[in-house]
C-alpha cells in the first residue's frame, strides 16, 4: 500500500550530530577505568581497534542506506532480503525495544549526573521530565529532534576538545604514567592478552554502534545518497578518535593502576588537568552526553516502530502521522515505553539488551546485504561497499566474535527476549481475530441507535437513516425518544392534562418508525418523557440506560450566541457519553453518491465509518475530499494519502465504494459546497471541527456554515471521547498547528 512519506529535513551538520555526540554517551564516563583495569594502557588500542572493525559495519550501512533511504534500518534490509516473515519481525522488534531501554537508561543517567550540581535531586522524576521532553520533539517533528541535537551535540565535542587539548598540554600527558612499567600490554603471554582485549571489545562494543541511527532515519535526510555515506564514516571517524584521545589523556594523567574499575575515570584526571572548574566541565559534558543518547535513541526506537507497523508487524495506529508529517503515534508510544521502564525500577536490568540486541541486529543487518546482492544484483546502489563480500561476511563475523566474549547475563536476556517475541508474533494473529469477533458481537447485540424527536416532522427522516445504519449492523436496535415539554408547574395536573396527547404521539411516532423498521427488519421501540428540560432529558435517557452508540437529532436552525448554549442539541453534544449525530434534511431518496469533506482527527473517522455503512445499504459511492487553501503537489499527493489512511484504518483496506480527491479552492467553505454541487452529492456526513465551541456553534462555525448552505442533506457528527482525553487532544493539536 502506499505510505505517507517524513519530510526530509536533516541536513548534513545534523546527521553528523546525530551519529556522534549521540554515540558518545555514558560509557566514554564511566567505562574508561573499567577498561584500563582490562587491558591497561592498551586500552587505547582496543578503542582504535574496535574503531576501525566498525568501518566494516558502516561500509555495509551506508550500501544499504543508500540503496533503501526509508526509514526502519535493519528491519528494512532484512525485509527485503527475507520476506516480511519472523525474522523481519524480531531483528525490528529487538532493534526498536534496544533504543528504547537505552534512551530509559540515558534518561536516568541524565538524573545521576544533574546530581553534581544538584544534591538530593530526585532521579525517577528527573528522568520522565527528560522523556516527555525529548517526546514532545519527536511529536513536533525531526528537524527539532537535529536542531537540539546539533545543539547539544556541539557543546559535547567543545568540551571534550577541551579536556583533551588540557591533557596534551605541558602540565598534562606523561609517558611514565601512561606506561608504568614501560610496557603496553600488562598480561603475561599473547593469548591472555588477546583474550583480555576481545572481553574488553565485547564490553566496549555498544559505544560504538549508535552512528546505526543515521541508517534507521534515512527517510528524514536529506540528499541521502550524499549525505548518508558521509555521516556513517565521518561520524565513526569522529568518535574513534574522541574515544581513543580522552583514554590517551586519561590514562596519561592517572595510573592505570588507580583507575582500575573507577567509575569517575574522567572526573578524576580532569580534576588534576584543570583544578578548580575540571569536574565541572566534566559533570556538563556527561549531562549533554546523556541528553544526546535520550534523543538519538529516541527517535531510532520511533522509526522502528513506524516500519514495524507499516508492515502489519505491529499496532497499525503507530504508522499514522500528524499535520506535521511526523509519526506522532509511534513517538507517543515510544516515549510511554521509556518512561515506564525508567519508572518502574528495571532500567539497570533491561540495560543488557543494549550490546547483545545491537549485535543480533547489526548480524543480520550484514547478512543481509550479501543476499541482497545476490538477490538483486542490478538494482541502482548509490554507494558500493568495497572488497565485497568481504565486508558483508566479516561484519557477521565479528559480531559472532564478540558475542562470545559477551558476558551471560545479556545473552540469556535476548534470548528470553526473542523467545517472547516470538510467541507474540504466531499469538498476535488469532488474538486479533478473537477479539475482532468479541467486539462485533458486542456491537451488533448491545448498541442501539437512539433518535430523540421533538418535532414529528422531523421524524421519519430521522428514523429513516437510524433504521439504514441499524441494517448495516445487524441486530442493532432502534429507540424513538420522545420528549413532552411542559408548561405548567404543577405535575399532577400536567399528567392528567397530557395523557392523552402522550398516547396519540407515541402512536404517531410508532407508526412513523414502523414504516422504516418493517421495511428493513430492524428492531425498534419507543419511549415518552415528559421533562422540563429536553436535553437534559435525552442525557438521562443515554447515560443511564446504557449500550447507546449513537444519539440522533434534527438540526434545530441558526441559533444565537444567547440561545445556542441552552439549546437540547447543545447539551447533548456535551453531555451525551456517545456519538451523536445531527440531521439536516433536505431528501433522503436515492442515495447515489455520499462526501465526506475530510479534516482529520476522530470525528473524521466517525463521518467515514458512518457513510460507509449508509452507502453499503444503498450501494453508492464514498466521495472523500480533502480541500486545501493552497499547496504544491507534492504536499497535495501527501494529503490524498493521508485520507487513504484514515479509510484503510476503518476498514482494513480502501474500499471498492471509495473515491478520495483532494481540491484547491479559495477557501475550504467554498471548495466543499462546490465540490458537492458539482458531484451531485445526496448527503455529506461531516465530522465536528477539532476545536469547536459549544458556546458559539454545534459542530465548530465553519462547520456551521457549510451545512446551512449545502444544496443537498447534511449529517453532522460528533464522536464520543471524555473529558480529559479530549482536552489532553485539543491541547495537543493547537500546539502542534501553532
Amino acid at each position: 500500500m502506499a505510505v505517507r512519506r517524513l519530510k526530509r529535513e536533516l541536513g548534513l551538520g545534523q546527521v553528523l550530530m546525530l551519529g556522534t555526540a549521540g554515540t558518545i554517551a555514558a560509557e566514554i564516563f564511566v567505562l574508561t577505568g573499567h577498561v584500563a583495569g582490562m587491558v591497561g594502557p592498551a586500552a587505547v588500542l582496543v578503542l582504535l581497534l574496535v574503531g576501525i572493525l566498525n568501518y566494516t559495519f558502516a561500509l555495509n550501512y551506508a550500501e544499504l542506506g543508500t540503496t533503501y533511504p526509508v526509514t526502519g534500518g535493519a528491519m528494512t534490509y532484512v525485509q527485503e532480503a527475507h520476506g516480511n516473515g519472523l525474522l523481519a519481525y524480531l531483528v525490528g522488534s529487538v532493534d526498536c525495544l534496544s533504543s528504547a531501554f537505552y534512551a530509559a537508561l540515558s534518561a536516568v543517567g541524565f538524573g545521576y549526573s544533574l546530581r553534581v550540581f544538584i544534591p538530593g535531586l530526585p532521579i525517577v522524576p528527573t528522568a520522565l521530565v527528560v522523556t516527555a521532553a525529548f517526546t514532545l520533539l519527536n511529536v513536533l517533528g525531526v528537524n527539532k529532534v537535529g536542531r537540539a541535537q546539533l545543539l547539544l551535540g556541539g557543546v559535547l565535542l567543545a568540551l571534550l576538545g577541551v579536556y583533551v587539548a588540557a591533557g596534551l598540554g605541558p602540565n598534562g600527558f606523561s609517558r611514565g604514567v601512561f606506561m608504568p612499567e614501560g610496557r603496553l600490554f600488562i598480561h603475561e603471554g599473547g593469548w591472555r592478552n588477546l583474550r583480555g582485549m576481545l572481553s574488553t571489545m565485547a564490553l566496549i562494543f555498544n559505544a560504538y554502534v549508535g552512528f546505526e541511527i543515521i541508517a534507521d532515519d534515512a527517510e528524514e535526510i536529506r540528499n541521502p545518497s550524499r549525505n548518508i555515506p558521509i555521516g556513517l564514516i565521518a561520524g565513526l571517524t569522529i568518535i574513534t578518535l574522541i574515544y581513543a584521545s580522552v583514554a590517551y589523556v586519561t590514562l596519561g594523567t592517572i595510573s592505570w593502576h588507580e583507575l582500575a574499575g573507577s567509575e569517575t575515570a574522567l572526573s578524576d584526571a580532569a580534576a588534576r588537568l584543570l583544578p578548580g572548574w575540571g569536574v565541572p566541565l566534566i559533570a556538563v559534558a556527561g549531562i549533554i552526553a546523556t541528553l544526546t543518547s535520550v534523543n538519538s535513541a529516541m527517535l531510532s526506537a520511533r522509526s522502528e516502530a513506524l516500519t514495524l507497523s507499516r508492515l502489519g508487524l505491529w499496532p497499525r495506529f503507530m504508522a499514522r502521522l500528524g499535520r506535521l508529517r511526523t509519526p506522532y503515534a509511534a513517538s507517543l508510544a515510544i516515549g510511554a515505553v521509556v518512561a515506564l521502564t525508567a519508572s518502574i525500577g528495571l532500567v539497570e536490568f533491561l540495560s543488557y539488551i543494549s550490546s547483545s540486541g545491537y549485535l543480533f541486529v547489526v548480524f543480520w543487518a550484514c547478512l543481509a546485504m550479501a543476499r541482497l546482492r545476490q538477490r538483486h544484483p542490478d538494482l541502482p546502489r548509490p554507494f558500493k561497499a568495497p572488497l565485497f563480500p568481504l565486508t558483508a561476511y566479516l561484519g557477521a563475523g565479528i559480531c559472532a566474535v564478540v558475542v562470545a566474549f559477551t558476558a551471560p547475563k545479556p545473552l540469556l536476556f535476548v534470548v528470553g527476549l526473542l523467545a517472547l517475541l516470538t510467541v507474540a508474533y504466531y499469538a498476535a494473529p488469532p488474538l486479533r481475530r478473537m477479539l475482532r469477533r468479541r467486539a462485533v458481537r458486542r456491537m451488533t447485540s448491545s448498541q442501539r441507535i437512539v433518535v430523540a424527536v421533538a418535532n414529528p416532522n422531523t421524524a421519519r427522516g430521522l428514523v429513516h437513516v437510524a433504521a439504514m445504519l441499524a441494517e448495516a449492523s445487524p441486530g442493532t436496535g432502534i429507540e424513538v425518544l420522545g420528549v413532552a415539554r411542559p408548561g405548567n408547574p404543577d405535575k399532577a395536573q400536567v399528567l392528567r392534562d397530557l395523557t392523552p396527547a402522550l398516547r396519540r404521539r407515541q402512536h404517531q411516532q410508532l407508526e412513523l418508525a414502523a414504516d422504516e423498521a418493517r421495511e428493513r427488519n430492524v428492531p425498534f421501540y419507543t419511549e415518552m418523557r415528559v421533562a422540563s428540560d429536553v436535553g437534559r432529558a435525552v442525557v438521562q435517557e443515554v447515560n443511564t440506560q446504557g449500550q447507546v452508540g449513537l444519539v440522533l437529532m434534527g438540526w434545530p436552525g441558526k441559533l444565537t450566541a444567547e440561545t445556542l448554549p441552552g439549546h437540547p442539541v447543545a447539551r447533548v453534544l456535551h453531555d451525551a457519553h456517545c456519538d451523536v449525530g445531527v440531521l439536516l434534511n433536505r431528501g433522503l431518496d436515492g442515495l447515489g453518491r455520499i462526501m465526506v469533506p475530510f479534516g482529520g482527527g476522530v470525528h473524521s473517522l466517525l463521518a467515514v465509518r458512518l457513510a460507509g455503512q449508509l452507502a453499503g445499504i444503498h450501494n453508492a459511492e464514498v466521495l472523500a475530499v480533502r480541500v486545501r487553501a493552497s499547496g504544491e503537489p507534492e504536499e497535495m499527493h501527501d494529503q490524498l494519502l493521508e485520507v487513504q489512511e484514515v479509510f484503510e484504518a476503518v476498514y482494513g483496506e480502501v474500499p471498492e465504494f471509495a473515491t478520495m480527491k483532494v481540491v484547491q479552492a479559495a477557501s475550504i467553505e467554498a471548495g466543499i459546497i462546490e465540490e458537492a454541487r458539482r458531484s451531485g452529492c445526496d448527503l455529506v456526513v461531516m465530522g465536528a471541527a477539532v476545536a469547536y465551541s459549544l458556546q458559539t456553534d454545534l459542530f465548530g462555525g465553519l462547520t456551521d456554515r457549510i451545512a446551512e448552505e449545502m444544496p443537498c442533506s447534511v449529517l453532522l457528527v460528533r464522536r464520543f471521547e471524555p473529558g480529559v482525553l479530549a482536552w489532553l487532544r485539543r491541547r495537543l493539536q493547537h500546539t502542534l498547528t501553532e
